[in-house]
């Protein structure tokens, strides 16, 4: 394992609240706050010792980050008010900039699917989204959970969350074309960043 006593620079200089990294006391209210809190590889504050410690790969290619669900718990809770969230989410970006992520990590895999289904028209389309999370491992794989999930499926249908015809289409934003203009010069900031390292 390669360590870098520059790390904690590197993370203030590119993720998003990275400063804040420093304050935590390794309580771990942030850890019992979170309802994902049994199934991380490392809790919060241990990505934050880890940062401090210098373990840049250990850090940049686990899957933690991925997990956090922006429920907000560990911010309400924190007693030294750390963005915890933000600072989640900006190590996540900061990974896939850097190309650090695995084309096979399910979480990422996820967030990346919810992300292309949601700039389309501004809105979630349950269906599409749903049909392309079951088959995103193959379509043996994809069969066996549509099947398993009929039920959630049916249930969505009649409460009218989930319309067969958004297959075709589905709803949108009122302006889908100032959405687009949106991302497109948000992405074109973001290319202009330059990576600190």
């Amino acid at each position: 394992m390669k360590y870098r006593n520059n790390f904690l620079r590197e993370v203030e200089a590119n993720v998003e609240e990275g400063e804040w990294v420093k304050r935590c006391m390794q309580c771990g209210v942030c850890a019992g706050s979170c309802p994902l809190g049994p199934h991380w590889e490392h809790p919060p504050q241990e990505i934050f010792m880890m940062i401090r410690a210098g373990k840049r790969e250990e850090v940049l290619g686990s899957d933690s980050m991925w997990m956090c669900t922006s429920c907000y718990n560990c911010i309400a809770r924190c007693p030294r008010e750390l963005p915890i969230t933000h600072i989640m989410h900006g190590l996540a970006h900061y990974a896939t900039r850097l190309g650090l992520v695995s084309e096979n990590q399910q979480t990422n895999k996820f967030a990346q699917r919810f992300w292309n289904n949601l700039t389309k028209k501004g809105r979630v389309n349950e269906l599409k989204l749903g049909l392309s999370l079951y088959f995103m491992n193959g379509i043996p794989e994809g069969i066996k959970t549509s099947l398993k999930m009929q039920k959630v499926g049916l249930g969505m249908w009649k409460t009218k969350r989930m319309d067969p015809m958004e297959i075709l289409g589905g709803h949108g934003c009122k302006d889908t074309s100032g959405l687009q203009a949106m991302l497109k010069k948000a992405s074109e900031i973001e290319a202009a960043k330059k990576v600190k390292v």
